[in-house]
């Protein structure tokens, strides 16, 4: 009994430091996701595509009422009267139009959205160096997100196109799978990319105001008014200072980008129109027709995307960089 009780502790005890390395060996494994690294940003233009594709989809009511308030405001001439309209004429289910080129569409922006930004603000920082980066910040990320949404907005233009003439042109197709060969058929590819430059001057200062204004008043919470700093927060307290920076972004966002919107929707709607003969027809007051329904589908977006951009990257458990801070100056740290 004795030898065989003499044994067994030995190899309990030696099988334990085996263990504690087993276990400590898999969870380094599973942390393999280095900042900057390509899977950790593939898993950012994941969260990019889930964040765009699902808010997005999610508020096409309100995106196709304020559509038709663009392109038609003598009939629908207010957010509540508007859906009043339209579930009188198309029902229910008519509020759902233009569902599958929205989600399509915005997850492929997503994808290169936020995937490409993070690449750019990487690049730029190395090119800068810790100093100028920080100096330069808020221009850093108005660069990177201006390049980032300039490729974004080619893969989101086909089915943004398609989207707007499902929405606004009545009789003309129902779904995705009827409007885009019909498109090509009657226009030829040109259908799905003469909004492209209209488009980018829609995107573009939306995603720099977007992606700047979030980040300088994330900045600004963590140093005004959230109690303590970053890395003394939960994940749950830092979720939820994502989501009031990027409502607050979002409002910003809508008030820059809204004119370019009205010139989309209305010459998606028309064939053979151009941006500069719409442009001239609308006006000034009829560039910010539907502006207050915007700010309230881009405000909601803008918070939620955030939200759930964080949260892909705290499920995935991906390295979140601290809020930005001056680097110390050599002299200093002697």
């Amino acid at each position: 009994m004795r030898d065989a009780g003499g044994c067994r502790a030995p190899q309990a005890r030696s099988l334990a430091p085996l263990k504690g390395r087993f276990w400590a060996a898999a969870a380094a494994k599973e942390q393999t996701y280095e900042y900057g690294s390509t899977r950790y940003l593939l898993l950012c233009g994941l969260g990019g595509m889930l964040s765009c594709g699902l808010t997005h989809t999610a508020v096409v009511p309100l995106d196709l009422v304020k559509c038709r308030m663009q392109v038609d405001p003598a009939k629908y001439k207010g957010i509540v009267s508007g859906f009043g309209v339209m579930v009188r004429d198309d029902g229910l289910r008519g509020l759902a139009r233009g569902w599958a080129p929205t989600f399509l569409g915005y997850s492929l922006q997503g994808l290169f959205k936020f995937g490409l930004y993070e690449v750019f603000k990487m690049r730029y920082a190395e090119l800068l160096g810790p100093e100028k980066a920080y100096r330069w910040r808020t221009g850093l990320y108005l660069a990177a997100s201006a390049g980032a949404e300039f490729f974004a907005d080619v893969a989101l233009a086909p089915m943004e196109a398609v989207k707007v003439r499902i929405q606004t042109q009545p009789g003309f197709a129902g779904t995705l799978r009827a409007a885009a060969p019909r498109m090509y058929r009657e226009e030829g590819p040109r259908a799905f990319y003469k909004g492209v430059a209209p488009l980018w001057l829609r995107q573009i200062p939306y995603t720099m105001m977007k992606f700047a204004c979030f980040e300088r008043t994330v900045e600004a919470l963590y140093e005004h008014v959230v109690p303590k700093p970053q890395s003394q927060c939960t994940k749950a307290e830092q979720l939820a200072v994502t989501f009031v920076a990027g409502y607050i972004a979002g409002v910003f966002c809508a008030v820059v980008s809204h004119p370019a919107d009205s010139v989309v929707s209305v010459l998606n709607k028309e064939k053979g129109s151009s941006a500069l003969g719409v442009l001239q027809r609308l006006g000034f007051a009829g560039l910010w027709k539907g502006l207050f329904a915007r700010i309230i589908m881009i405000g909601t977006l803008t918070a939620l995307q955030w939200f759930i951009y964080d949260s892909v990257k705290v499920y995935f458990k991906l390295p979140r960089p601290p809020v930005a801070q001056a680097p110390k100056s050599p002299k200093k740290q002697k």
